[in-house]
């Protein structure tokens, strides 16, 4: 059997060297997780993985996989591969979890764009979408916004419009994955080698885009509610596909909450227009409230800067200094952990020499 090039899913070629000394392990990228099972593929083919215990859970040493990392196993030709390392990520999205107290949570790694997709009819959010170029900035690949279900919409030109009024530098796509109109713009990204996430709420098409691109019917899709516009969920997990032109998608499931979690650059990126006027404040340590001279409120004052723009900035800059604070906790945690566990380990190594 022909051995796979991990280079075709994506695996830099300089990683692939830095690892040609380890004849342990070999590197494989994650396809899909159900809880504790990984769907992998390493050159000898897709495989089935499950972590290592004593690095991820003992040690508290190797941030958890999620679809698309790319990983370390030692091959097992008639079972489960053991997934020994977590190999540095090129990008990654992730979320507060929606599940109180959980923290942050993994949707997907090492991809190089991150298609935004909204829906032109009654489920269209602006709010909603300047969460997802904020969190896309700060991710590392680059957002592109896929408006979907062109066909339904006689007109959608004002939505254009007010898309472009909050996403700055970002490429607009309008498509119909029913009627096939606007898809030869998405051929620029979905490139061999590349990989592109689809992210958005659950209806907005983005298994019909996946079919269409792909040529085939390969993800499960249904219709969307008539009250409201609103999905049902298809997709239940994250799962990268490779197309035959040699791109990746990642698909993932609806998501209706986008709760911010360490935004600090993606927050200036989606909102460049509102910091743009914070150089030009008289004082540099300038609170945007009462202060004279303050070119945010001079921009308000005069609307160059709209009421509902800068309570939006104002809003997502309070949410993401929360998420920073747990994450500095939970790293606190985690550190203190490892700390215990090799503290642990040494003890019960100088107990098992004392009684010898």
């Amino acid at each position: 059997m022909k051995e796979l090039n991990l280079e075709d899913y994506g695996l830099p070629i300089e990683v692939i060297k830095s690892l040609e000394n380890d004849a342990e392990s070999i590197p494989a990228r994650v396809l899909a997780v159900h809880r504790e099972r990984y769907d992998l593929v390493c050159e000898h083919g897709q495989v089935t993985g499950r972590l290592k215990s004593s690095t991820y859970f003992a040690d508290c040493s190797e941030d958890f996989p999620t679809t698309g990392d790319f990983v370390l196993i030692h091959y097992n030709p008639t079972g489960e591969s053991p997934i020994v390392k977590t190999l540095p990520r090129g990008s990654f999205f992730s979320r507060r979890d929606p599940d109180k107290g959980r923290g942050e949570q993994a949707v997907a790694a090492n991809f190089d764009y991150v298609f935004i997709m909204q829906s032109l009819n009654q489920d269209f959010n602006l709010k909603r979408l300047e969460r997802y170029i904020t969190l896309a900035w700060q991710s590392g690949g680059v957002p592109v916004l896929i408006l979907t279900k062109a066909d339904l919409v006689p007109d959608f030109e004002e939505q254009m419009e007010a898309v472009r009024e909050i996403a700055f530098g970002v490429d607009i796509h309008a498509v119909s994955a029913k009627a096939g109109t606007g898809l030869e713009a998405l051929t620029s990204y979905l490139q061999p080698r590349k990989t592109v996430v689809f992210l958005g709420s659950s209806g907005v098409g983005k298994s019909s885009l996946v079919n269409r691109l792909a040529g085939k019917e390969i993800m499960e899709v249904r219709e969307i509610r008539d009250d409201d516009d609103k999905g049902r969920h298809t997709t239940t997990h994250r799962q990268l596909l490779l197309l035959e032109n040699g791109s990746m998608i990642i698909d993932t499931p609806g998501m209706r909450e986008l709760g911010m979690w360490a935004v600090d650059s993606g927050l200036s990126e989606a909102f460049s227009d509102v910091e743009g006027y914070f150089p030009h404040c008289k004082f540099s340590d300038c609170q945007h409230k009462s202060e004279p001279g303050c070119a945010v409120r001079e921009a308000l004052e005069i609307g160059d800067l709209s009421w509902e723009r800068w309570e939006s900035y104002l809003r997502l800059q309070r949410e993401a200094r929360y998420a920073e604070d747990r994450a500095a906790y939970l790293q606190i945690s985690r550190e203190r952990g490892k700390a215990l566990s090799k503290w642990s380990k040494q003890k019960r190594k100088d107990w098992g020499e004392a009684r010898w």
